[in-house]
Parts: C-alpha cells; structure tokens; sequence
C-alpha cells in the first residue's frame, strides 16, 4: 500500500469513539480505529459491535427569556429553562404555569 501511497497505522487503547452531528449522537465503544493516510488526506475507519445514537436535545429557549421567566415567577436558572421547554418556547405560559 506504501507504494501507491497510502499509509495505514491502527491507533491502539481507544476507548470511545464520539461522532456529534445536529440531529443525533453516535457513540462507538471500545473500537478498532485505523488511521489512514493518502497524499495529505486523514480517514479514519472505525469498527465496533457497541454502538449506541441517541438524539441531540436542540435548545430552543434564549438566555432573556429564561432571565425574564426568572424575574417574573421567582424561579432559578435551571427551573425557568425547564419551564420554557415544558411551554415549547411560550413566555407567558411558562410564568403562568410556574406561578400557580
């Protein structure tokens, strides 16, 4: 392979691989990695009976409206983003709901 110019190395004691993209973690344990090297460019190939996606949590709620619902229901950081999820986004429903 060195002759056409690839050159492959496996890397050896990993323990996990992570690939994060926008819809979705992948997560691959305990893998056999190789590394492979052609004129200037780095694959990697990735091998693993474990493999485990799970969907990424996208946040929707913005730093204002959490300090907003903060202020107006009395509530901390981790309570009020809670709240705005549970609310899909929604302001005054948060408030409403945490108030009562």
């Amino acid at each position: 392979m060195e002759r056409m110019g690839l050159n492959m190395n496996q890397i050896n004691d990993v323990v996990e691989v992570t690939i994060v993209s926008k819809e979705k973690e992948i997560r691959i344990k305990n893998p056999q990695v190789f590394e492979i090297t052609a004129k200037g460019s780095r694959v990697f190939q990735i091998s693993s009976d474990e493999v485990e996606e799970h969907p990424v949590k996208t946040k929707n709620t913005k730093e204002e409206d959490i300090a907003l619902v903060m202020s107006q229901a009395g509530v901390d950081h981790k309570t009020a983003e809670a709240a705005l999820e549970e609310a899909d986004g929604d302001i005054a429903l948060a408030i409403m709901r945490l108030k009562s």
